[in-house]
């Protein structure tokens, strides 16, 4: 079921509750790392994290920008001190992708912190990143403490729990679920009729069409209401629906 974290409580109830959730926060990355600074310094352009992987004291990223000039973003990320190795990987008009090793990796000794994978890509525009993270409610929530601790305001998007469809059908609904898939009832076009599916089940054919409408409508049901139902622009910050966690 969609969820929005309207409070710091509201976000760390969460970590109460079993299972999966997902969440995307707006992280506003403070003074320091790299990635902020120089997205600071050139608004207009976009930074997509596509790999990080963190160490000791440093981190390494491939990072592709995105800008009407991109060479005085490079000399700005050369120029950081908190970069101690830089290089370009590919260029295009308006598109570079350079590869960094960095101090002060930020999200990712963050996410080391807490425990939670970081989805890839992330973006960043004017120090603001897109953040998504996944993990049980507990490193969820633990995330958002590590993010406190270093000084990173931000902002939550959204928390969903992650459900599996499905997870709630009975055994002898996954029976008849199951030969209905196999032998193609949902193939388009289909390879086999409803009446085929209930003699190879051993049911009469108003019993199975009910038995997949129940299913049906449960896997249905549960999938949408794992989606968020009001998605924010990234490129909003000003939304007013959402509340600022400190």
């Amino acid at each position: 079921m969609f969820r929005r974290a309207r409070s710091r409580r509201y976000f760390h109830a969460g970590a109460e509750a079993a299972g999966m959730a997902q969440a995307r926060l707006r992280v506003t990355i403070p003074d320091g790392p790299w990635v902020g600074d120089v997205s600071r310094e050139h608004p207009d352009a976009r930074f997509q994290v596509l790999t990080a992987t963190p160490e000791d004291g440093a981190g390494f990223a491939l990072v592709r920008v995105t800008a009407d000039d991109t060479d005085p973003i490079l000399d700005a990320i050369d120029d950081h001190e908190t970069i101690t190795h830089s290089s370009v990987m590919a260029e295009d008009d308006g598109m570079v992708t350079v590869q960094v090793e960095a101090l002060v990796p930020l999200l990712q000794t963050v996410a080391r912190r807490a425990g939670v994978p970081i989805e890839m890509p992330v973006e960043i525009c004017d120090g603001v990143a897109r953040v998504d993270v996944t993990g049980d409610h507990e490193r969820v929530a633990k995330f958002g403490d590590a993010l406190r601790d270093v000084g990173a305001e931000f902002e939550v998007e959204y928390v969903q729990q992650r459900v599996n469809p499905g997870g709630s059908l009975t055994e002898r609904q996954r029976e008849v679920l199951f030969e209905a898939v196999d032998r193609g009832y949902y193939d388009v076009p289909r390879e086999c009729t409803l009446t085929e599916v209930a003699e190879h089940v051993g049911i009469a054919k108003s019993t199975c069409s009910e038995v997949l409408q129940r299913v049906e409508r449960t896997i249905v049901r549960e999938f949408v209401d794992d989606l968020p139902r009001r998605p924010v622009d990234f490129e909003s910050p000003e939304d007013d629906g959402i509340e600022r966690i400190q």
